[in-house]
Parts: C-alpha cells; sequence; structure tokens
C-alpha cells in the first residue's frame, strides 16, 4: 500500500500546531504565576493617568481593594487616595478604626496649614514618646513614669507631659485620679504615626516608588 505522505505531513503540522497553542497557553498561565510570586514586581494596567497595580499583596480582597483605589484615584482626579484600618488593645483598653479613600489633598494640607509641624513639635521628643509608649501600653501614675522611664522627678514628667495634656493627646483618667491615659480617639493617630515611619525605614511594601511601572 502506497503511503500518502501529503497527507501524513499535513496531519504532522496539525499535531504541532495544537500543540504550540497548548503550550503558549501553559507558558501564559505559568507566566502569571510566577510574576504574582515575585515581591516588588507586580502587574500594572495603565489607565490615562494612573497605573492599576495588581497582586500586591497575598491576600485578595487586599490586592482588590488596592485596584479599585487606583481606578477611583482616575476616576476623581485625585493625586491619589489612602485607605486604612487597625486595632490596638493594651492596658485593658482597645481602640478600633477604619477610613477609607482618603485623598491625599487633604493629608497634605495639613503640612500647609501648620498643623503636621504643631503636632510633630508635641510629640517629637525622646521624653515625650517614652511618656507615650509607656501610658499607651496602660494607665500609669506620674510616680510610674519616673520609675519606667527612667526620670530624676515627677517635676520632669509633668514637664514634659504638659504639651502632650494641652494637646489633648492624654488626660487624668476620670475614674481614678492621678493615672493618666490616651484620649481613645487619639490611640489610632499615634500608631499610624509609628506606621509611616516603619514605612519610611523599611520600603518592602511600597511599590511604584520613583518611577511608575509600565503595563
Amino acid at each position: 500500500m502506497e503511503r500518502d505522505y501529503g497527507n501524513e505531513i499535513d496531519s504532522l503540522r496539525a499535531q504541532m500546531e495544537r500543540l504550540q497553542g497548548e503550550t503558549a497557553a501553559q507558558l501564559e498561565k505559568l507566566s502569571g504565576m510566577v510574576a504574582s510570586l515575585l515581591p516588588n514586581s507586580p502587574p500594572a494596567e495603565k489607565l490615562e493617568r494612573v497605573h492599576v497595580m495588581r497582586g500586591m499583596h497575598p491576600d485578595e480582597r487586599l490586592s482588590d481593594m488596592m485596584e479599585e483605589l487606583c481606578r477611583k484615584t482616575e476616576e476623581t482626579g485625585a493625586d491619589g487616595l489612602v485607605t486604612y484600618l487597625g486595632v490596638y488593645n493594651s492596658g485593658g483598653r482597645q481602640s478600633n478604626w477604619i477610613r477609607n479613600a482618603v485623598p491625599a489633598g487633604e493629608l497634605l494640607s495639613l503640612i500647609e496649614s501648620g498643623v503636621a509641624g504643631k503636632v510633630l513639635s508635641c510629640i517629637g521628643n525622646a521624653d515625650r514618646l517614652s511618656i507615650l509608649l509607656e501610658i499607651l501600653r496602660g494607665p500609669k501614675t506620674v510616680a510610674k513614669l519616673v520609675e519606667k522611664c527612667g526620670f530624676g522627678s515627677t517635676g520632669q514628667v509633668y514637664h514634659h507631659m504638659k504639651p502632650l495634656l494641652a494637646a489633648d493627646v492624654i488626660a487624668e483618667d476620670a475614674q481614678q485620679k492621678g493615672v493618666y491615659v490616651i484620649r481613645p480617639r487619639k490611640v489610632q493617630g499615634i500608631i499610624m504615626l509609628l506606621a509611616g515611619i516603619s514605612d519610611m525605614v523599611d520600603e518592602t511594601y511600597t511599590q511604584g516608588a520613583g518611577e511608575t511601572p509600565e503595563a
């Protein structure tokens, strides 16, 4: 029986094309999986102004929130939007907070108005920060602050507490005379300020700094 080499070649060519298509699909899928695992290199979709960053966090819910913020930043024409939430529980007291899509312009305006400078100068002192740290860990008397913070006298503690009291960051506990606590609604501000400092020191969780990634 004479072989039909033409048909055999056509059949082999069809098989090769099918295999190439399947291989390309598998390679594309594998490439996406690898890209999602690589740190600091999430894929991005370029809009008119903003790059929509994808896969920035192992938790898909957080990555979806990031994509939503990017798209909303594009839609509103804002310079940027910030979402944050947290919980802090210490010394028998708990604070919870959540804010969504806060315009970055509003935050930057705190510098222009001088509010940021006043707040930072109020707490930007090693002794005051030591006092804040101890009171964050739990309500404290002045005598206890002398002991924990290494002050030489109660007068030193009162001296550093004065601006914190004036700024309403700390206050005397209404239930315990002579015991000082952080104002409940000021806790999140202190924790988030420290979170910002942490990001300035460690850039691990920041993407797109300096140069905007290509799509």
